[in-house]
């Protein structure tokens, strides 16, 4: 019963910090890019520098998590289109890692260029689904499209869904 097209969800544990209710995901943010939310599998081994180094810039942290890392860097990218911002983004971030992004216009999945961490394009009918496990695909009567490759970012929008190799 939630209005929208589109919608985002994270039903595990926080990737990095104390469980508790600031570390919950997905983070939503409003930015030069606009609204952008995201949720995360895995673990960014080069947070806590990324993170040191945001904060001497002027950054504020709300959360524990490693997550709020790549807001930080996704907001402050000076690239023209989410996209490029999120590849810019996700660039300077290393480790195991799926993230699944939300925009009013589209959702990005992004999957480790090491595929370290599972993420799967499923399909409902006419609507897409990403998850990490195919077994929600299972519980929803939804089928497996493929997995998502190392290295790739994903958009379902309108369009439908392109692909995109932008990580070595």
């Amino acid at each position: 019963q939630l209005p929208g097209r589109t919608a985002i969800g994270h039903v595990r544990y926080s990737t990095a910090g104390e469980s508790r209710l600031a570390n919950a995901q997905p983070f939503l943010i409003d930015c030069a890019h606009g609204q952008f939310s995201i949720c995360h599998n895995g673990n960014l081994v080069n947070a806590d520098e990324l993170r040191n180094e945001l904060v001497r810039q002027g950054s504020i942290f709300q959360s524990g998590s490693d997550t709020e890392v790549v807001l930080h860097l996704y907001a402050r990218s000076s690239a023209r289109t989410a996209e490029d911002a999120i590849v810019e983004s996700v660039t300077q971030v290393q480790g195991a890692f799926s993230f699944l992004m939300l925009t009013p216009e589209r959702l990005i999945a992004v999957r480790d260029p090491h595929g370290f961490r599972p993420l799967c394009l499923g399909r409902l009918g006419d609507t897409y689904l990403v998850a990490s496990e195919t077994c929600a695909f299972d519980l929803l009567g939804a089928e497996l499209v493929r997995e998502i490759e190392p290295g790739e970012l994903v958009v379902l929008d309108d369009k439908g869904v392109t692909s995109y190799q932008p990580f070595p």
